[in-house]
């Protein structure tokens, strides 16, 4: 058993991550946007969260699933913040197979998540807008967290197995990951020994979040088709600039997922640092922007703050 336990040990060797190949003298300028995108994101994505906990005017089903959002945005951040700040700022790569595996759960568990709240949000603004009337009785805030908590069930043990099949392969010589942070479909290419199931569960999961956009596409047909039977211009801009948000929120999470996709899969020989400049997009993007677009965009919570702001000004 010692024995095993030994070569299984010297299976398993220390990970290094990267930042950007040939530019680490430049590594502490990369750190200094970094650290500001993070400084941002958590700063907006707190902000989004305090406003809505204490506001009761932004006690409704849209902003209870906007503050999910926001604490998916959170839980991305501070999950691939560790590895990018000792990379940039220490120029420390080293990670230890426990700590990769853990933090590729934590990536892949609140990616999937976002792409579940983002289809939670498509179907509320589908309510509101085609059932207004109903709209309360249908989303009530005992019905609001009976969602969030049975998606967030969905995901943990839909993600809870990358962790345990990665740990069980054997991993030799290579030991060089593609990217500042640990992703499931990058460790498993280190493997020396089988990693089909990694590959088939891996596109499984893949599949789930193609289901997420198709539904959301889905939604916005049908509200397109409500919209255009409203029969005044006027109205039909109103109603469509309630789901102005939701849209640029699907589509700043899901451009750098579905580019980076393509890019991985169809320009292989492309440059590696528009492969690691698309990755660091994918993480670093969402939490900055969300709450930007929703405070630009949702007057409620524009107003609050701007009073927040003249109040401390005067």
């Amino acid at each position: 058993m010692s024995n095993f336990n030994t070569t299984s040990e010297a299976e398993t060797p220390t990970f290094y991550l990267v930042g950007f190949p040939g530019m680490e003298s430049a590594n502490i300028w990369v750190s200094i946007p970094i650290c500001l995108m993070y400084i941002v994101a958590l700063l907006g994505n707190c902000t989004i969260l305090f406003f809505i906990k204490t506001e009761p005017s932004l006690h409704e089903p849209m902003y209870y699933f906007l503050s999910m959002l926001a604490l998916c945005d959170l839980g991305l951040s501070l999950s691939s913040l560790p590895t990018m700040l000792r990379i940039f700022l220490f120029s420390a790569s080293e990670i230890s197979p426990n700590a990769c595996f853990a933090q590729e759960f934590f990536i892949h568990e609140f990616s999937a998540m976002e792409s579940s709240v983002l289809l939670i949000m498509s179907f509320d603004r589908f309510i509101a807008i085609c059932n207004p009337l109903r709209y309360t009785s249908i989303l009530t805030i005992a019905r609001v967290a009976q969602i969030g908590v049975a998606f967030s069930l969905k995901n943990v043990l839909l993600i809870l197995p990358f962790p345990f099949t990665l740990k069980h392969l054997r991993y030799c010589k290579k030991n060089f990951l593609s990217h500042s942070y640990c992703l499931h479909q990058d460790i498993m290419k280190l493997a020396c020994s089988d990693n089909k199931v990694n590959v088939i569960y891996g596109l499984f999961v893949a599949l789930t979040g193609i289901l997420d956009i198709t539904f959301i596409f889905m939604s916005y047909v049908m509200i397109l088709k409500a919209v255009l039977s409203i029969a005044s211009q006027k109205e039909r801009l109103k109603v469509l600039n309630t789901c102005v948000s939701h849209i640029c929120a699907v589509l700043i999470f899901y451009v750098p997922v579905i580019s980076l996709a393509i890019i991985h899969r169809f320009a292989k020989h492309s440059s590696v640092l528009i492969r690691i400049l698309m990755a660091d997009v994918f993480l670093l993007v969402p939490p900055l922007m969300n709450p930007i677009v929703y405070c630009v965009k949702s007057q409620q919570i524009r107003n609050l703050v701007l009073e927040k702001l003249c109040h401390k000004q005067s």
